[in-house]
C-alpha cells in the first residue's frame, strides 16, 4: 500500500508553499494535488522531489469531488495527511455581492472541507493528520468581509471539535488561522474596478512563514497554529472585549458607515 499526501489549492499560495515545504518534513510515495488550473498543479511537480498526482478539479462542485472519492477507492492508498488549503473570500458589502457568489464561497470554503474530509477519513490510519486553513476571521463576526468571515469560523469550530472526535484513532485535527497573508487571495477578494473596501491591513505576512509554523504546528498535534504577534494579540484582545465593541472597532478603523457606498 502506498503512502500519500493530499492537499488542495495546490496551485497557488498557502496550499502550493504547503505542498513544497511539507514534503521535507514528511516522506511519501506521491502527493495528490488538487485545484483547478491543471497546468499550475503540473508546473508544481518540477519544483519537488515527490510525485506529485495532478488532479483538476473545481472543488465547489461536489459532483466533481466524486472524482477523487473514485480515484481513492480504486487505488486504496495510506493517506497520511489532508490539507484543505483552498478557499476564497470578497471584500464588500453583502449587498453588492451576488447570491452565487455567496454559495460559492460557501461550497468551496464549507462544503468542500467537509466532503474532502468524510472521502478521506476511511484512508487514514493511526498517526495521520488533517490540516484545515481557516483565518484569524473565524475569531470575529467581519461585516463587509462576512461570507468569507463565517465560513472560516466554522471551519475553526469544525475542525477543534473533530480533532476530538478523532483521538480515538490517532487522528490529528489543525486548524490553521493566518492574519493577511500575501498571496493571490487579494487577486480575488478585491474589486480592481472599484475603490479599495479594505484601507487598514495592519501587517501582511509572508505564505511561507505561515505554511512552516502550520506545519510544525500541525506535526505536534496542535489543534491551532496562530502565526504572528499582532494576530495572537488580536485574538486575545477579541476574546476580551464584546463583539459589539469590535465589530465598531473594525468599522471606524476601515472608515465603512455601514451602508452599500464604500467610500
Amino acid at each position: 500500500m502506498k503512502n500519500i499526501m493530499v492537499i488542495t489549492g495546490a496551485s497557488s499560495g498557502m496550499g502550493k508553499d504547503f505542498v513544497k515545504q511539507v514534503e521535507k518534513v514528511q516522506k511519501v510515495d506521491e502527493i495528490w494535488v488538487l485545484a483547478r488550473r491543471e497546468d499550475r498543479l503540473i508546473e508544481l511537480s518540477k519544483e519537488v522531489e515527490t510525485k506529485i498526482v495532478p488532479i483538476a478539479i473545481d472543488l465547489s462542485d461536489m459532483e466533481q469531488i466524486k472524482i477523487y472519492s473514485e480515484k481513492l477507492e480504486k487505488e486504496c492508498p495510506n493517506v497520511v495527511l489532508l490539507a484543505n488549503c483552498s478557499g476564497f473570500g470578497k471584500f464588500e458589502h453583502y449587498e453588492n455581492i451576488p447570491l452565487e457568489t455567496n454559495l460559492n464561497m460557501i461550497d468551496l470554503n464549507v462544503k468542500a472541507v467537509v466532503a474532502m474530509t468524510n472521502y478521506t477519513l476511511p484512508y487514514m490510519t493511526k498517526g495521520a493528520r488533517i490540516v484545515n486553513f481557516a483565518s484569524c476571521s473565524a475569531f470575529q463576526p467581519i461585516p463587509y468581509i462576512n461570507i468569507y468571515a463565517s465560513t472560516k469560523a466554522f471551519l475553526l469550530s469544525y475542525s477543534r471539535a473533530l480533532n476530538v472526535e478523532l483521538k480515538y484513532r490517532g487522528i490529528s485535527v489543525t486548524a490553521v488561522c493566518p492574519f493577511w497573508t500575501k498571496t493571490e487571495f487579494f487577486n480575488r477578494a478585491v474589486n480592481h474596478d472599484k475603490k479599495d473596501v479594505i484601507i487598514n491591513y495592519a501587517v501582511i505576512y509572508q505564505s511561507e512563514k505561515v505554511v512552516a509554523k502550520a506545519i510544525k504546528d500541525a506535526f505536534k498535534r496542535k489543534d491551532m497554529s496562530v502565526y504572528g504577534g499582532k494576530n495572537n494579540f488580536q485574538r486575545m484582545l477579541v476574546k476580551l472585549f464584546p463583539h459589539k465593541f469590535v465589530m465598531k472597532v473594525w468599522m471606524n478603523q476601515q472608515k465603512f458607515d455601514g451602508t452599500p457606498n464604500i467610500r
